[in-house]
């Protein structure tokens, strides 16, 4: 079957010269990665190092075709996908410096010796790849959560070979996306295998369900998640899922600030919603706001009815906005203050400020809108507030505006915000996450399934496993774990020894 590329601010579908995967042919992708991670696997970490810094270096080659292309598949500007493609290439050298430094394999050496138990062997562990992950691209970055996107970049970075699902709103931004992730890798001399890719629903089906798979990163709907889940379920092994799913991202501005700075938090709050279209994981989709904070409110609707149509990524966004919106008035009980309008062609829409009161919020009003729809709550006191965060999911982020003079007395808050996301944000706005080695994005259930970071350094640790040696020759062991070794940071007997650079 022949896939389709689709110009959302046209709805135009054009055929490309890509087809979709067969399962024979997906079994032979996942073979080829089988057999270049068996290659790779006792490869040297400069040489992963040099592989991600290539990567990086063809994909910034290819910056005007990508740039372009994706513009015709997304609809996003210009100017989002260049920083996007910077940003990208970005964390491939960011991969590499971690790959170089070499702490996150958190190599321990116990030596032999005297316990109060008796004679202890000795124990030397440290993390090591899994083998073949399977990468699911995401329809609303192309670049950085997609094919060449976080997810392949440290699954790459930790030693393992990567089979991508290439996104079926973007084709042609994927296909050209790997060729250039494949340039990298041949320019440092990987084999065959080390990068593949597949295209089509029933292909995804058939490589999470192969049994060579080793993980899964996935960044979408939780809906396509839970069909994902299920499908390893199934799996006579099951593997490691790691999905980002879904997430309303609570947005708390006090009195104190609405007071002191109001208008700009509106500013920034309406940039924040509406920023690509509003289709961003990190969007804040739902704003307590006090209940007197009539003129933040009326700035924010003339904000929305001045609003330019924006196109959505793909039809199927499209419709479950419209219809979302419909049921948080319908169900939910929402007033819409400033309601959605399709525009002429393609998938555009407008942006939607609806509103209800803390005491009548429930689930049926707290469900993800994927597109510049924001939920504002009146509140009276924090303990509207905290209540009220028990009918929304909890979420990647939250946000809490307020003034220095506030603070002591928001400690419930913030503790209940705490126990429901994996980053709390002070007087800022959550979208635009830094890829650094302190990042944490995730979040309890339904934002991620797991307890660990799709960005920045960590999120290596995804793709890694604990392996222990017991009394083994030194020439079988990793150089990491051989008692010369002394340029990274380890733990000997129990005490931790890091590494003077320069």
């Amino acid at each position: 079957m022949t896939i389709q590329t689709v110009d959302p601010r046209t709805g135009i579908a054009t055929p490309t010269a890509l087809d979709a995967t067969t399962d024979a042919d997906v079994a032979l992708v996942v073979a080829d990665a089988a057999a270049a991670f068996a290659e790779i696997r006792r490869r040297p970490r400069t040489w992963r190092a040099t592989m991600l810094r290539t990567i990086a270096e063809e994909l910034e080659a290819d910056r005007a075709v990508l740039v372009r292309t994706a513009m015709l598949e997304t609809g996003l500007t210009e100017t989002r996908l260049n920083g996007e493609l910077t940003r990208t290439a970005f964390q491939f050298r960011l991969f590499a410096d971690a790959v170089d430094e070499g702490g996150y394999l958190e190599a321990t050496i116990d030596h032999a010796g005297p316990t109060p138990m008796g004679p202890g062997p000795d124990i030397r562990r440290m993390l090591v790849p899994l083998g073949p992950v399977a990468v699911f691209g995401s329809s609303n970055f192309p670049f950085a959560f997609s094919v060449p996107g976080g997810d392949t970049a440290s699954a790459l970075a930790a030693g393992n070979t990567v089979v991508l699902k290439a996104h079926s709103s973007h084709p042609l931004t994927s296909q050209l996306s790997y060729a250039a992730l494949e340039r990298g890798a041949a320019r440092a001399g990987a084999p065959a295998g080390v990068v593949g890719i597949v295209f089509g629903q029933p292909a995804g089906a058939a490589l999470v369900s192969h049994p060579r798979i080793t993980a899964v990163g996935f960044t979408g709907s939780l809906a396509t998640g839970r069909i994902l889940m299920d499908l390893i379920a199934a799996r006579t092994v099951p593997i490691p899922f790691y999905g980002e799913l879904s997430s309303l991202n609570p947005l708390i501005v006090t009195p104190g600030a609405i007071s002191a700075r109001g208008d700009a938090i509106a500013a920034g709050l309406f940039a924040s919603v509406t920023g690509s279209a509003g289709q961003l994981c990190t969007k804040p989709g739902i704003a307590f706001i006090p209940s007197d904070a009539d003129d933040f409110v009326a700035d924010l609707v003339a904000r929305a009815r001045q609003g330019e149509p924006q196109p959505l990524l793909n039809r199927g966004i499209h419709s479950s906005f419209s219809r979302i919106e419909a049921d948080l008035i319908e169900a939910g009980g929402a007033v819409g203050l400033v309601r959605t309008t399709p525009g002429g062609v393609g998938f555009t829409v407008t942006p939607s400020v609806l509103e209800i009161d803390a005491a009548d919020l429930t689930s049926a009003a707290a469900e993800e809108a994927f597109g510049p729809l924001l939920l504002l709550v009146r509140y009276s006191d924090t303990d509207d507030v905290i209540r009220a965060l028990d009918a929304i999911p909890d979420s990647l982020t939250a946000t809490l505006h307020a003034e220095d003079g506030e603070l002591p007395g928001l400690d419930a808050l913030v503790d209940a915000l705490e126990d429901r996301v994996g980053r709390l944000v002070f007087n800022g706005y959550p979208t635009g996450v830094r890829v650094s080695w302190g990042q944490h994005h995730g979040g309890p259930w339904p934002a991620t399934n797991t307890l660990h970071t799709s960005v920045g350094v960590t999120a290596m640790r995804r793709f890694l496993r604990p392996f222990a040696w017991q009394d083994a020759p030194e020439d079988v062991l990793p150089q990491e774990l051989r008692d010369t070794f002394t340029s990274i940071p380890r733990r000997l007997d129990g005490v931790l020894t890091v590494v003077t650079l320069g």
